[in-house]
């Protein structure tokens, strides 16, 4: 992960929102999408690209993935 990579994820107001969001808990696609006009495939696109600038992780819980915040990475794109 670059910094570059971070702030580019962090570039949409939406992908903000989903980690704003988070900052309350850990979420499934489906519950973030609730907060969204839009469809699921497309929250499914902003996810990965935060899951690929490792600012959330995703952690399959039978059959449900939960997203929830990278501190850390956070923290240090913040500094």
């Amino acid at each position: 992960m670059s910094i570059n990579e971070s702030f580019k994820a962090l570039s949409d107001e939406n992908r903000r929102k989903i980690l704003d969001l988070l900052r309350n808990g850990d979420l499934t696609a489906g519950e973030i999408a609730e907060n969204f006009e839009m469809s699921k495939p497309g929250i499914s696109q902003h996810l990965s690209i935060l899951k690929n600038a490792d600012l959330v992780y995703a952690q399959k819980k039978g059959q449900y993935i939960y997203y929830s915040l990278n501190s850390t990475v956070f923290q240090d794109v913040m500094k």
